[in-house]
């Protein structure tokens, strides 16, 4: 296969990577031998260091030769940094300050190349194109880099350039990471999955996604519907009339980089309201549009001087479906409700462990290793102490991470590290706690009701203090409205795929044939803060006269409807 043959290749295909590989046999020794020398060169920096007992002093300079190195080696390597750059709680904050560089300070390449490119793809000439463009590019990025330009329309444009020959290095790196992958994976430590080709292979697939740019350009368009009711998120608008594969031009956004609280509050942006939005759009990618951004590094992420956060970067995004959605809401649940069993089975249908898999030696497991996290203050929980606390498991019972989750897993552990680096006192509870409750407490859909129900049924009793806290937390949003809320629930009991629902609030509020008194005033006193006497008939009336009176007999089969209150309620 010619160079010319693998330009054409628009998906990855590791069949057809190990043939132009194959007749390169040259090519992969050289670029093995590379990044073997490359890494045992620092390793043998650090040895000397400890030999000769100047570790500390030495930090520096071995922090700028690690990020040197994974320049020097390229994309694949870079991204290696960028993702490492985000978690202060994993790099000492020498090696951070270096690694941070990689996100938009790459080298450039040459400017007559890069306008070459424009030239080449768009088939007009910079002069038919931009009244004015940058005499440099304003960001050098792993696969590209961005000049700032003004269209002879008028509008101020990014224009995104990618790197040259960058599919060839591309094709050697994800092909010897294959070898690796195939001949290595069974000596790691950590048993990553069944078969780690398939966590290249996902890698590979989002990498040659990433370098086409029209592909982009309708992940942002994309991006942008699903937000299109957010007005805190930003998402900038493509000019399709000149992109191409490896030319992108979209608008220009105007924003500062996250880069710690101190920075953000000098230009009179609140970072905790920054982190807030950064996290709860993050959740809404995963489990409202199944559709997310798997790269949020800081380099691709902005904030805006009106407190907006933007999104600059649509090259790596991953598409989930209902059911892994689905999935993933029930382990939080049954995770909340310390269902060990039923956690269990979660991984199972996730793809964590295989169906084949005896689950009943893992259950005592799971609940040894995570009961105690769910124990302490929910505040002091994070995904560092999860993913710290799963990895014991893996080295005893076979659990696999599923290549479609390192995406997942790698944006999850991104968005809290970029928030630590605004925050270091952040807790991602904090905010995605909240978010959980008003979705489960205002979720139209039956599947997120039949999972609200799970988290206030237990063992059939219901769960009052868990409605407490979830309407304490959802009551401390602004963004809560708890009127809305109370109509929806009502409708849904009245209706005939709520009777269990009904049963269930009856066997909690009912004994012996009697409802009594303190239990409704309990309920009443977690809503009347809220919802004033008269809003709250109303809702009842509204929802009793749109079922019918067999439903609100469903309600109450054996007790008079309104014996209970008397007079209580006027």
């Amino acid at each position: 296969m010619s160079q010319q043959q693998l330009a054409q290749i628009r998906r990855y295909d590791p069949e057809s990577i190990a043939r132009y590989c194959g007749y390169r046999p040259w090519q992969v020794i050289g670029r093995a031998l590379k990044i073997l020398f490359s890494f045992a060169w620092l390793i043998l920096g650090f040895k000397w260091d400890e030999w000769t007992n100047q570790v500390e002093p030495n930090r520096p300079k071995r922090a700028t030769q690690l990020r040197e190195l994974l320049t020097n080696l390229g994309p694949t390597f870079i991204k290696v940094g960028q993702a490492l750059s985000t978690r202060p709680d994993l790099i000492r904050q020498d090696f951070l300050d270096e690694l941070i560089l990689l996100q938009d300070q790459l080298p450039p390449f040459d400017n007559a190349i890069a306008l070459g490119i424009i030239e080449q793809e768009l088939d007009r000439s910079i002069e038919e194109i931009y009244s004015q463009i940058s005499p440099e590019p304003v960001a050098a990025a792993s696969l590209g880099q961005v000049y700032k330009a003004r269209l002879l329309t008028g509008e101020v444009v990014a224009v995104k350039v990618q790197r040259p020959n960058l599919k060839p290095v591309l094709t050697l790196d994800l092909y010897l990471m294959r070898l690796g992958a195939k001949f290595l994976g069974k000596w790691l430590p950590l048993n990553l999955g069944h078969d780690l080709t398939l966590i290249v292979d996902e890698f590979g697939i989002k990498l040659f996604e990433e370098i086409d740019y029209l592909n982009e350009g309708r992940n942002a368009e994309k991006f942008a519907t699903n937000f299109s009711q957010n007005p805190q998120v930003k998402v900038p608008s493509i000019y399709w009339r000149y992109s191409s594969h490896r030319v992108l031009t979209l608008e220009w956004i105007d924003g500062y980089k996250l880069s710690g609280s101190h920075n953000l509050l000098s230009v009179g942006i609140d970072p905790q309201a920054l982190i807030e939005i950064g996290v709860t759009s993050g959740l809404q990618q995963l489990l409202e549009f199944g559709f997310f951004h798997a790269d949020p590094h800081p380099g691709n992420l902005f904030a805006l001087s009106d407190g907006r956060m933007a999104y600059i970067d649509f090259g790596m995004m991953d598409q989930l479906d209902e059911t892994t959605k689905e999935n993933l809401v029930d382990a939080v649940v049954h995770l909340i409700n310390k269902d060990y069993t039923e956690l269990a089975q979660d991984f199972v249908n996730l793809g964590f462990l295989t169906p084949e898999t005896d689950i009943k030696p893992i259950i005592p497991a799971l609940e040894a290793v995570l009961g105690d996290i769910m124990g302490q203050r929910v505040q002091d929980f994070n995904f560092k102490t999860v993913t710290d606390r799963f990895s014991e498991l893996m080295y005893e019972y076979p659990f696999r991470v599923p290549a479609k989750f390192a995406l997942i897993i790698r944006s999850l552990v991104t968005q809290e590290g970029l928030a630590l680096s605004v925050d270091p006192n952040f807790k991602i509870v904090d905010v995605a706690y909240p978010y959980v409750a008003r979705r489960l407490l205002t979720g139209e859909s039956e599947s997120l009701r039949r999972r609200l129900l799970e988290v206030l049924f237990k063992n059939g009793k219901f769960q009052w203090s868990r409605l407490e806290n979830m309407l304490s937390i959802a009551r401390n949003d602004g963004n809560f409205d708890l009127l809305p809320t109370a109509q929806l629930g009502m409708q849904y009991l009245l209706s005939p795929e709520g009777e269990f629902v009904r049963r269930q609030i009856l066997n909690a509020l009912i004994e012996d044939d009697r409802l009594h008194a303190e239990e409704v005033k309990r309920l009443w006193d977690l809503v009347k803060e809220d919802i004033k006497p008269n809003q709250l008939l109303n809702a009842a009336i509204g929802a009793l006269v749109e079922f019918s009176l067999e439903g609100a007999a469903a309600l109450m089969p054996t007790v008079s409807p309104f014996a209970p209150f008397g007079n209580k309620l006027s």
